[in-house]
Order: C-alpha cells, then sequence, then structure tokens
C-alpha cells in the first residue's frame, strides 16, 4: 500500500466550469499508480468539484445558467455581502454541490465514464486562484 498526493492550482476567469481530467491523468501517471482510490478536495466555500459530461460544452453553460437563476448574485434575502453581492450566492452553490470527489483507479486508469470529466465550479463573478487537493491511496 502506498500513498501520493498533490496540490492542483487553477485560475479561474470568473463564474463557469473548468475542466482538468488530463491534468490528473498525468500526475496519476507521473505516479505509476495501478490501483486504489484517489480523493480530490477543493480548498475554498465558494467554488466545488463536478463528474460532468466534458464532451459538449452546452452543459456546462447550461450548468451555469440554472445555478445563476437558483441562486441569483444580490439576493436580498442574504445578510452576507462582506465580500460582494455573488459572496453568499457562491457558498449555497458549493453547498448545493460538492467539494470533494472519490474516484477509483483500475488498471492505471481512473474509472471514469465515457463522457465523464473532472471539473472545478466557480462560483465568484471575478477571477480567482484555487487549489485542489489530490491523494492516492493504493498500489
Amino acid at each position: 500500500m502506498r500513498q501520493a498526493s498533490t496540490t492542483f492550482c487553477i485560475g479561474t476567469p470568473g463564474p463557469g466550469t473548468i475542466e482538468f481530467t488530463d491534468r490528473v491523468r498525468q500526475w496519476l501517471e507521473q505516479e505509476s499508480v495501478v490501483e486504489g482510490l484517489l480523493t480530490l478536495h477543493i480548498r475554498h466555500t465558494s467554488a466545488s468539484l463536478l463528474l460532468q459530461e466534458n464532451a459538449d460544452p452546452q452543459v456546462q453553460r447550461d450548468l451555469e445558467r440554472f445555478f445563476r437563476r437558483l441562486v441569483p448574485p444580490g439576493d436580498p434575502l442574504f445578510e452576507h455581502v462582506a465580500e460582494g453581492p455573488d459572496d453568499m450566492p457562491a457558498h449555497v452553490r458549493c453547498a448545493l454541490t460538492t467539494t470533494q470527489l472519490s474516484i477509483p483507479v483500475v488498471r492505471s486508469r481512473m474509472v471514469l465514464g465515457t463522457w465523464q470529466g473532472i471539473f472545478l465550479f466557480e462560483h465568484r463573478d471575478h477571477p480567482h486562484r484555487r487549489e485542489v487537493a489530490a491523494h492516492f491511496l493504493g498500489e
């Protein structure tokens, strides 16, 4: 049994999704993993992680529009506006999605569906630098 870990730094241009599946795949290849469990954890409360379709970019745009409609910036419901009108909506969107993913690795490959990719989902209106911690446990 062995472990490996790293941190992926991902710059975001603002709201929306950024796929980083290939970066994770390259890291696992570099580590020469065979079989085990990969855990990804985003170290923020206003961005999240998704396993989502990576074939049609319309899916990503539709997700962003849906969440903007569901939890719009500037909603008067929210008291927490210390960092701007998009801050509390970003926290709610993060709570509705996830901050951690577990992905099995078998025969040196992540067990993902045909159209699945790993995405960072930025919920803030401005660019940010996000960190995703990765940990592999296995052989």
